[in-house]
């Protein structure tokens, strides 16, 4: 009778052990638990927090889905061709698709915002970095998820739960060119060094160079994709390339390069010549650069990786005219 009791006793804090492993995760709990991570994803690699928060949230359920559980998977991302890592079966559009399994869900907000700079979601860099509609809608319209409530989803849960509160934050990270503490961030210190060496892991692995850039990605044996300093890829061109033959190597229209780049399609092409495969962006990394001689609108642009036309609108110029020597261009806000 004795060996019997113990036995239910046992079985009672087994089973109590078991329910308390899987308590579920509220929203507001998510929601702190993974803001600081959204901000520094929006400092980082430029996209809205509060459509990275919202869509942790509804891709994970909270956090809650068997897949964020198992895998640390919390944006549903599939395996892909280029996926080498651990993998875990679900169904989902069809039954046992193939899903990527993180060795921790951070590094699952990183490969987030990595997948987003393929060139399919190029368009959403065209953004607002504010603008968490615009974002949502076109995710929607990319081919991010095959719900046709997907961007009206993402929007709801933004405004219901003030998403754009770390919009905010994020934004004033970048105005000031400040950059979030990752490392001691709301997973608290023991997890975060656990998660510090498996990221060095990981950058070694993936080639990563330091200094918050992305790594070199070979696209084949002779050209690699190499990220700026204001994150947006770009190749180096070689000697006898068009952009025709460039376009075909990379899976893109012609057009693409020569407008991400201010060329028109008759502009002659150099080997070593810098080429931007994604649109540049509305803000530089760097407050200001002072103009040297024989430098254009052009070489400003493309040194920062931002559109001419933000250049001559955020200091004032005509469209078309060209700095003078010493002259200190705003590359981030607008001059009074």
């Amino acid at each position: 009778m004795m060996k019997q009791t113990i036995s239910i006793l046992a079985l009672i804090c087994f089973v109590s052990a078991a329910m308390a492993s899987q308590t579920r995760m509220t929203r507001s709990e998510y929601i702190d638990k993974w803001k600081d991570e959204a901000i520094y994803q929006m400092v980082v690699y430029k996209i809205p927090a509060s459509v990275t928060l919202a869509q942790g949230i509804l891709e994970s359920g909270d956090g809650n889905s068997e897949l964020a559980r198992g895998a640390n998977n919390h944006f549903g991302i599939k395996c892909h061709s280029t996926w080498t890592g651990e993998k875990a079966y679900h169904d989902d559009d069809k039954k046992g698709e193939c899903f990527r399994v993180y060795n921790h869900a951070q590094l699952s907000y990183d490969d987030h915002s990595e997948f987003l700079l393929k060139n399919r979601y190029s368009s959403l860099f065209d953004l607002k970095i504010t603008d968490y509609k615009g974002w949502a809608k076109g995710l929607k319209k990319c081919g991010y998820a095959t719900s046709p409530k997907y961007a009206n989803l993402l929007i709801g849960l933004v405004e219901d739960n003030n998403l754009t509160q770390f919009d905010k934050v994020g934004m004033k990270m970048i105005k000031n060119g400040d950059m979030p503490d990752r490392e001691a961030f709301s997973l608290g210190e023991s997890v975060a060094e656990a998660t510090k060496k498996e990221r060095k892991k990981e950058k070694k692995q993936k080639g990563y160079t330091g200094n918050n850039k992305l790594p070199e990605v070979s696209i084949s044996l002779k050209r690699s994709i190499k990220i700026s300093d204001n994150n947006i890829k770009f190749i180096l061109a070689k000697e006898g390339d068009t952009f025709e033959s460039i376009a075909r190597e990379l899976e893109i229209m012609p057009w693409q390069i020569w407008k991400y780049n201010d060329l028109s399609k008759s502009s002659p092409l150099t080997s070593g010549q810098m080429l931007y495969i994604q649109p540049k962006r509305g803000i530089a990394k760097a407050k200001w650069h002072m103009v040297v001689e024989g430098e254009t609108m052009r070489d400003i642009s493309q040194k920062h990786g931002i559109k001419m036309k933000k250049i001559y609108k955020k200091n004032n110029l005509t469209p078309g005219s060209q700095p003078k020597v010493g002259q200190k261009i705003s590359l981030r806000a607008r001059m009074s």
